[in-house]
Formats: C-alpha cells, structure tokens, sequence
C-alpha cells in the first residue's frame, strides 16, 4: 500500500519549500555575483575620473535641491541640517519641511539657525497640505524650512518638490546624516546618462558610530547585537540586492531615505502618493509612466555615496519598521497590478515585479508555513535524516552563506569597518543570523502581510536616541508618527 494521504501531502509540502528556498537563495547568490561585477565595474569607472577636477568644472553639475521631511525630529534635526549645509557641491539647497511637529522641531531651528520668516512662491502645484509659513536663515542662504499642516511623507515631499528650485533633488530622512561628497557621486549617473531619471544610494546604520558636527568621524559597530544584525542586513539589501537589480535594469525600489530624482519626471508623474511605501510607490509608477509614453529611461544606483541612518534597538520599534515595510510593498504591487506578467512593461513586469511579490511580498507566508509543516512532520517521523539535513542546509546555512558574502563584497571593495575586531564580529554576526533573527524577521513580515489584508493604515510609532547619543549617553527617546 502507498502512503497515507496526509503523510503524501506533507511530504509534497516539504519537497515544495525544500525547492523554494533553494531557488530563492540561488536567486540571491546569482545577485551577488552580478553586484561583485558591478561594484567592480564602478569603482574602476570612478578611478578615471577625479571628483576635484569634476568639481573644478563646476558649470557641467547640476544643481540639487535636498528635501529633509521631518515630524517630531527634535532630537536629530540640527545634526542632519548641519551635516546636509556642510555637503561639498557646488550650488544646492537644503529644505526641511515640518510636517506638523508636535514636538520641539521647528523652535529648535528657528533658535539654532535664527530663522525668519519670508514670502516665497512655489514653483510647482502639486497638492498638498496648507503651508503655515516659510523660514530662512539669515547665515545659510541655501536652506529653507516649510512650516505646514501634517499630512504625512508623501505630502511632506511634494510640499518641498513645490518650493524647490532646482532640476534635481534628493529625498533622504531626517534621522540620517550625509557623507560630504554624496553629491559629487550621485550627479555622475545624470550626466553619463543624459536619460536618467533617478538614482539610489547606500545606507548604512550609524548606531555605534561616532559623530561629531554631522559628520560620522569613526565607523564603529553597533553595541546593540539587534542593530549588529541589521548592520547585515543592509549590506545584503543594498550591496548585492539593489546593486545587482540595477545592473539587470530591474531596480523598483530607492530608499526613501536616501534617493536623487529628476525633478521634472516625478512631477510629470504626478509626485509622491501616500502610501506606506511611498519610495517604492514612486519608482514604480516612473517605470510605468516612462514606458507607458515610450521615452528612454534610466534609474540606477550608485555604491559608492554613503547615506548614514539610525536603525531600531527595539524588538517593538523594528517589529513595526518591517511590518510598515512589507505593507508597502505589497500596497505598491496592488496599485500597479495591471503591470504584474504583462510584457508590456519588458523585464520589470515580467520579472522585477513578479519576484518582489512572490518572494519578497509573500515570500514570508511559504517560508513561515514551511517551517512550521517541516519541524511538525520531523517531529512525527515523516521526514529522513538526509533529507532534514539538506532542508537546513538551504533554508538556513544557506542563507548564512549569502551573509557572510555581503560582507566579503564589502570588506573586498569599501573596507568601511577598518579594524579586523569589528570584521570578525561581523562575520560572527552574519554566522548566526539564520538562526532565529531572520525567522523573527520573516514572522514580522508576515505579520505585515496579514495587517495589509485587513487594511491596516499608518506608520506607528517611532522611537529615535538620536545622534548625540552615539557615544553611548542616553538620551530620553520621543515617539510620534508622520512623515
């Protein structure tokens, strides 16, 4: 007699999610080897051409407007001001756009930088919440504070993509700190390639490093093992996730925190929408957009310019990060449906789009489940030695593997952790991920996924020490929502 048919249709389960996480996590090593290729390929281009001597040709850059939306940001405003005004380019401007703080935010800047009020018209319509008033500051010509109503991120940035004045701006968050010449770095691709239309870049988390004038002085790991571990994560994320989608020309997502964007495509596009996810959201529909009126594009991203970000410290505040993240994802997938399989949309639709929401999007509920199914019927004597052993193997040590390859590609191309205890830590971190942090991380997402379904809004809570708590001093954290 055959097998039982439950013990049938367990064992289909497992040989299923046996060949899922097989193909998922060889998925992510053909990423990685596209990405080493790429970084490569750019740092070689970067070398033969000097950022002073482009500097020197001043008249060939364009200029940027930076948009810095903040909502009770009181404890790390002045230093990302301070770090954005100290930015080595040409000619640029700084806009914070308060997003109705209930905090101490703007009287922090009004004090710190002596702001005025003035009368400034916009230069674009976009729809947004009323604006209470307009600041400049009498010693920093270039930057500018909106005062306005909340309404959110999305809102927040088309306030500012209103009032700019530059072709180019650059999004990035108010809890993040700029490396000096990220500007120099990200206007390369525009005038390489005359038809981009926007440009992502790296971050990083600065918690455990040391900061001093806006600036991070020392780059050091975080003494807190959950942000040691999303020190990993990113450097998988964006070093041979995005990296690698962006060599392929498949990019669908730029960091809210850290993007540049030409100004004329995204208002052409319509702005920002809100959205939980509204950095995806955008680059989204710039994809449809774009090939909808069959114009030349290109969006990219850039390795090397460094955007420096605090990353939770707390199981509740990250549980809620990734929870908000995968909302957003799958909120972009079904605004944009109609691009899902369709050839219309080249390899995005058939390809980029199809895997952030097989595996990425839903990617939590196979694997949870599993999990879950494998561990039951190992427990109930349905599953072979050979056979537990090679499940582990690449649902778990396999993804051990492509950490500790993110780490190689950057300690081979950046070297950004300069001594050999923190590599070590690192690679020890990147050992033990797999082994309960990325399952928790996976449960979080798959929580996000049943929030979704039931139409839960809003981005929580959100918890910040700040920047002058990088030394290890603490300092009462705020919580608010927003932008």
């Amino acid at each position: 007699m055959g097998p039982p048919i439950f013990e049938a249709v367990v064992h289909a389960w497992n040989y299923g999610s046996f060949f899922y996480f097989l193909i998922v996590n060889t998925s992510y090593l053909l990423l990685t080897v596209v990405s080493f290729f790429a970084v490569r390929n750019h740092l070689r281009r970067s070398s033969l051409v000097d950022e002073k001597l482009l500097f020197k040709y001043a008249a060939q850059l364009k200029p940027v407007s930076i948009l810095a939306p903040a909502y009770n940001e009181e404890l790390t405003v002045v230093d990302n001001i301070r770090s954005l005004l100290n930015l080595n380019y040409p000619l640029f401007e700084v806009i914070l756009i308060n997003d109705g703080s209930q905090d101490g935010t703007l009287a922090t800047l009004i004090e710190t930088y002596g702001l005025r009020r003035v009368e400034h018209a916009p230069a674009e319509t976009l729809p947004t919440q009323p604006i209470r008033a307009i600041y400049k500051s009498p010693h920093h010509a270039n930057l500018l504070v909106l005062d306005k109503e909340n309404g959110g991120k999305a809102d927040a940035l088309n306030a500012g993509i209103n009032f700019s004045r530059f072709p180019l701006f650059m999004a990035i968050d108010t809890d993040s700190l700029l490396e000096r010449d990220v500007l120099l770095k990200m206007v390369r691709p525009f005038l390489e390639r005359p038809e981009t239309v926007a440009i992502g870049g790296i971050v990083r988390a600065i918690n455990g490093c040391e900061v001093r004038d806006g600036q991070v002085v020392k780059v050091k790991l975080p003494r807190n093992p959950l942000a040691a571990f999303q020190v990993i994560e990113y450097l998988r994320a964006f070093l041979f996730g995005r990296v690698g989608w962006a060599a392929m020309g498949m990019l669908v997502v730029i960091s809210g925190a850290f993007g540049l964007f030409r100004r004329s495509a995204v208002v052409s596009a319509g702005g920002y929408r809100e959205t939980v996810g509204e950095d995806m959201e955008l680059v989204v529909r710039l994809h449809r957009v774009m090939r909808d009126r069959g114009e030349p594009y290109h969006i990219g991203f850039a390795p090397e310019p460094v955007c420096w970000t605090e990353v939770p410290e707390s199981l509740g505040v990250l549980g809620r990060q990734r929870n908000r993240w995968s909302r957003g994802q799958l909120d972009t997938l079904r605004m944009h449906w109609r691009m899902l399989f369709n050839p219309r949309y080249g390899r995005i639709g058939l390809i980029a789009l199809p895997y952030a929401l097989l595996v990425e999007g839903l990617g939590a509920v196979v694997e949870i489940a599993g999990l879950i199914v494998f561990f039951a019927s190992w427990a109930m004597g349905f599953v072979t030695p050979s056979f537990a052993a090679g499940f582990l193997a690449v649902s778990i040590l396999y993804g051990s593997a492509l950490s500790l390859s993110a780490l190689l590609l950057e300690e081979l191309n950046f070297r950004r952790y300069p001594h050999l205890t923190s590599i070590l830590a690192l690679f020890g971190f990147g050992l033990v991920e797999s082994f309960g942090y990325h399952q928790l991380s996976t449960w979080w997402r798959l929580m996000g996924v049943v929030d979704f379904l039931r139409g839960k809004k809003g981005w929580g809570k959100i918890t910040r020490r700040g920047f002058a708590a990088r030394s290890g001093e603490e300092v009462t954290p705020k919580s608010g929502s927003g932008a």
